[in-house]
């Protein structure tokens, strides 16, 4: 990780727990618990956005398209927000990073239209989540096939955290939580359909799912 990167993590993290501090004022003393939706949400989601930064921030320094190092840019400055703001939550909960089973194991039960079948892979992965080898893939790319994967892989990876985001929304049972879960909805749909237009205007098409 580039100090750059590691920089603005930090930076993310600390505008994030002072935004968990005034919603923890707001909110009382019913804090969510740690195997709640919430928590669970707040921990995958983290681990989710900070995978979209790394490769955000790769393609960054590997393209000569505009429109992609701007699109990178913008994901991966928002994203680092939401993570902080998350990382945040948690501080103020009183709960650590990591939760007491697996991850996605909070989504279990929420109903089929909430992603029940969103389980790890069997490499152990979230879905959505590029595989270590296909970091190191796109780490070794340069200029339109760099893009074309870089989108392919964010397409993938917004995809799966749009379920994620729908299941926090209907089942947190807290206001903070579902409004940061409806701005990723939004962002990440709308841009979903801006990377496929770019791949289509790239002659490209998203990975097969």
């Amino acid at each position: 990780m580039t100090p750059r990167v590691v920089l603005a993590a930090v930076v993310a993290l600390a505008i994030g727990l002072v935004a968990g501090l005034a919603l923890s004022r707001v909110g009382g003393d019913d804090l969510p618990g740690d195997d709640s939706v919430a928590a669970g949400f707040a921990r995958d989601m983290q681990t989710h956005h900070d995978q979209a930064v790394e490769m955000s921030w790769i393609i960054y320094d590997r393209t000569d398209d505009s429109l992609v190092r701007s699109l990178a840019y913008d994901i991966a400055r928002t994203q680092e927000s939401q993570s902080g703001q998350m990382a945040g939550w948690l501080q103020v909960w009183g709960l650590s990073p990591t939760g007491p089973g697996k991850q996605m194991d909070w989504m279990r039960g929420l109903g089929h239209e909430h992603g029940a079948t969103m389980t790890l892979g069997d490499d152990g992965l979230m879905p959505g989540m590029a595989t270590q080898a296909e970091m190191t893939k796109l780490k070794g790319m340069r200029g339109k096939a760099a893009d074309i994967y870089y989108l392919q892989m964010m397409i993938r990876h917004h995809k799966a955290g749009v379920p994620m985001a729908e299941a926090a929304r209907d089942n947190s049972q807290n206001d903070a939580v579902e409004t940061l879960a409806q701005s990723i909805i939004n962002s990440q749909t709308t841009e979903v359909e801006t990377m496929t237009q770019m791949l289509k205007e790239r002659g490209a098409k998203p990975l097969a799912d």
